[in-house]
């Protein structure tokens, strides 16, 4: 807020009189100041002395009225200077009153100025925002659009359109994701040979992008691909955020080695071919209920931070968990293993169920830690069990389960004694069992273990 100056006080004119008036008061003055003088000269005795003291009388008063006016000329030089220098003071502040205000109008007019360059910036800003939107959009409206062309080679273009727009703009990539898993997960159209190339190349798309050690990599991708067919699916290396794949299709060799899943990994009720979790990193909870592996299976050295369901599933091929570590409850409740399971030093940190599963083929145990209570309740082993240098350290149950081929328990080693009620074993099997187990024969098939 400007502060008012003060106001300076009006000037007078001097009137004309008051020069006359100071002129008749130096003439009365030398005039009195003579007549005194004359006066004291006339009193003298002398003629020659009085005529001298005259004279004098008369210079002296000549001399009063010249120094009275010559006082007023000074005094009259005087008010002129000073009038003189109050106008040049007047006019230095109306000068820089002048200044004051041209700089007011100066950055007035800049912050107008500035303000109108603003305004266009954002008007520009905004045009190439819209612009660029509207190109997005229409890159993308196309990408999807060749995306659902008749001809296969069309479809691969609109994948690589896609990938493309999504490596160019980041906000993009859920969506795009989105759309690919969507397309895997329509059913194939018929009669089209080349579909299976064109869902490869989708799938690659999705997989590149979620390598961390790749320099496209898209971080936080989440894919759902559940029900969706896929073709010699290749994981290897991934980061899994909230990955879906329940009741997914994989067909030929599928691959999650060395993968990392955060998040909880679904794959629920899937379907394999030959599939590896080999150095699987799991750092929520896997879920394989219900299924199907008609091929080999292995999970070997893969880690279970928040456990594994892997219920009323079937293993029709090998099936290894060497070296495996479950920290959290692992449950293999109905599961059948066809062809031999192999968990070799795995180790479970936590309680693991195994009842009503079945095992076809081998089952081995030989060095595995047991750190909390293992349930083999009704476990039916087809073949050889093998549990030597097997280490129970919380409680063990094998309450009606089946041995139909050898037991073995050799150098196992029980922090308390097994439960093995109402257990069967084949007779005339070559069964090592744990020490203090009671066997009763039942019949010339069938022995019965009791608890000691």
């Amino acid at each position: 807020m400007a502060v008012d100056e003060p106001t300076e006080r009006e000037l007078r004119v001097m009137p004309w009189w008051l020069v006359l008036v100071g002129l008749l008061v130096a003439i009365a003055l030398g005039w009195l100041v003579l007549d005194l003088l004359l006066t004291e000269a006339d009193r003298a005795s002398q003629p020659d002395t009085r005529a001298t003291l005259r004279i004098d009388a008369i210079r002296t008063g000549l001399t009063v009225v010249a120094g009275t006016g010559g006082g007023l000329a000074l005094l009259l030089a005087a008010r002129r200077q000073w009038i003189t220098e109050r106008a040049q003071r007047h006019q230095e502040s109306i000068a820089a009153r002048d200044q004051v205000h041209r700089d007011r109008v100066q950055a007035h007019a800049e912050a107008v100025a500035e303000a109108a360059q603003r305004h266009q910036d954002r008007q520009s800003g905004a045009a190439e925002h819209d612009a660029a939107e509207r190109r997005l959009t229409e890159l993308y409206t196309r990408a999807v659009e060749l995306l659902g062309n008749d001809s296969a080679a069309v479809r691969l273009g609109g994948l690589h359109a896609l990938e493309r727009l999504g490596q160019d703009n980041p906000g993009q990539r859920p969506t795009i994701a989105a759309v690919l898993c969507a397309y895997l997960r329509m059913p194939a159209p018929n009669g089209e040979p080349r579909e299976t190339e064109v869902r490869r190349s989708a799938q690659r798309v999705l997989t590149r992008h979620l390598r961390a050690d790749d320099a496209a990599h898209w971080p936080e991708l989440r894919l759902d691909l559940a029900g969706a067919t896929l073709v010699d699916f290749d994981a290897a290396g991934c980061t899994l955020v909230d990955a879906t794949f329940t009741e997914a299709v994989f067909t030929g060799t599928t691959s999650f080695a060395g993968a990392t899943a955060r998040g909880r990994l679904l794959l629920g009720a899937a379907t394999f071919g030959d599939v590896v979790f080999d150095d699987l990193t799991a750092e929520a909870e896997v879920f394989l209920d219900a299924a199907r592996f008609e091929g080999q299976a292995s999970f070997d050295r893969a880690g279970f931070a928040d456990g594994l369901s892997c219920r009323r599933s079937r293993f029709a091929g090998p099936t290894s968990f060497h070296r495996a570590v479950f920290d959290q409850s692992t449950s293999f409740d109905a599961t059948h293993f066809g062809d031999g399971a192999r968990f070799r030093k795995a180790t479970f940190l936590s309680g693991v169920s195994m009842e009503r599963t079945e095992f076809a083929g081998y089952a081995g145990f030989s060095a595995v830690r047991f750190a909390d209570m293992a349930l083999f309740r009704w476990t039916v082993f087809a073949t050889e069990a093998c549990f030597e240098q097997t280490r129970f350290e919380g409680a063990a149950n094998f309450g009606r389960a089946r041995f139909q081929g050898a037991g073995r328990f050799d150098g196992a080693e029980f922090s308390q004694p097994p439960q093995v009620d109402q257990a069967r074993a084949a007779a005339g099997g070559d069964h090592a069992w744990p020490a203090g187990t009671t066997v009763e024969r039942v019949d010339d098939e069938w022995l019965l273990l009791v608890d000691s």
